[in-house]
């Protein structure tokens, strides 16, 4: 089975770890070296993010 294609872009998974601030670890380790906790809060943040984006354009 392929590699599945992500839905956010590196730039926006890179800001969301930066934010987030465990970006030193996807620098030194990579997207696999984060901690499911780590994964968990960006996908909560980029849902908040997307819902925010949402109710402003109402």
């Amino acid at each position: 089975m392929g590699r599945r294609r992500g839905v956010m872009s590196e730039r926006f998974k890179e800001e969301l770890a930066k934010e987030l601030g465990f970006y030193e670890v996807v620098q030194k380790e990579g997207w696999g070296g984060i901690t499911a906790r780590d994964a968990g809060n960006m996908v909560k943040r980029a849902i908040q993010l997307a819902q925010q984006q949402l109710l402003e354009k109402k």
